[in-house]
């Protein structure tokens, strides 16, 4: 019998979902729910750390985030193709998420735009009884597919107030020293700098945060997109939240 997640965030690199959802992940798991995170690669062709060391990192994150469970799949970094499709279904079928989050279809690298499309197609394909009959798993489709903010242009369709896992949410990113900007990291390498590993890309994640907080009344938020239309039955309970008139 295949084991149950309530959500799955799935990223083409460890740190990806920090980056992203870190805060919505651990308020998650302080409602009860039982939350994964699905690493699509190693990323063996970062310009910093190993993928030993990055590793380490992203255990030591889970550890904070609360997580169930965290899968590594071992895809090429550089090269996510279709062909991890099947293993990505036997994940689904085997841990039968509720929920799953990804990156979005607009994005800055290449890896996160390719992971995007591979979460898609697997949610679906995964729902099929006929594909891939060999799992020892029945089939299964996710209910509900979000894709999270990066560095591109995004409107979101709502956004979750992660202020009270803003700290929790920061410790875990911080985890990544090889990765996001750690001057205890950068005494010890000599190392190029990259796109994330400065002290203002760490501060535009807070800005970020901020100004979707903002939008949605709160003072840090995370936000979705969602794929497809989302049905309300109970229009109270969806606008639970007290916001001002905007």
């Amino acid at each position: 019998m295949s084991e149950q997640l309530d959500i799955m965030a799935i990223a083409a690199h460890p740190d990806d979902v920090e980056l992203a959802v870190g805060g919505t992940l651990i308020l998650s798991v302080m409602q009860g729910l039982r939350v994964g995170v699905v690493d699509l690669t190693r990323g063996e062709l970062g310009t910093r750390g190993t993928p030993e060391l990055r590793a380490r990192e992203a255990s030591e994150a889970a550890s904070i985030l609360g997580l169930s469970v965290r899968e590594n799949l071992g895809l090429p970094d550089g090269n996510i193709t279709s062909d991890g499709l099947s293993t990505l279904i036997r994940v689904l079928r085997k841990w039968h998420p509720r929920i799953v989050m990804t990156h979005p279809a607009v994005c800055r690298h290449p890896d996160h735009v390719a992971a995007h499309h591979l979460v898609r197609n697997a949610c679906y394909y995964a729902g099929l009884e006929k594909l891939d009959q060999s799992v020892d798993a029945p089939p299964w489709r996710p209910q509900h597919l979000l894709h999270f903010a990066e560095v591109r242009h995004f409107e979101p369709d709502f956004v979750v107030d992660v202020t009270s896992t803003w700290k929790r949410r920061t410790e875990a990113l911080r985890c990544y020293g090889s990765q996001i900007h750690s001057p205890a990291y950068k005494e010890h390498s000599d190392e190029s700098e990259t796109y994330i590993s400065n002290a203002q890309f760490f501060e535009w994640i807070e800005a970020r945060a901020r100004t979707y907080g903002q939008l949605a009344g709160c003072t840090y938020g995370e936000p979705f997109q969602y794929n497809g239309t989302l049905g309300v039955s109970d229009l109270s309970a969806f606008l639970h939240l007290e916001a001002s008139f905007q």
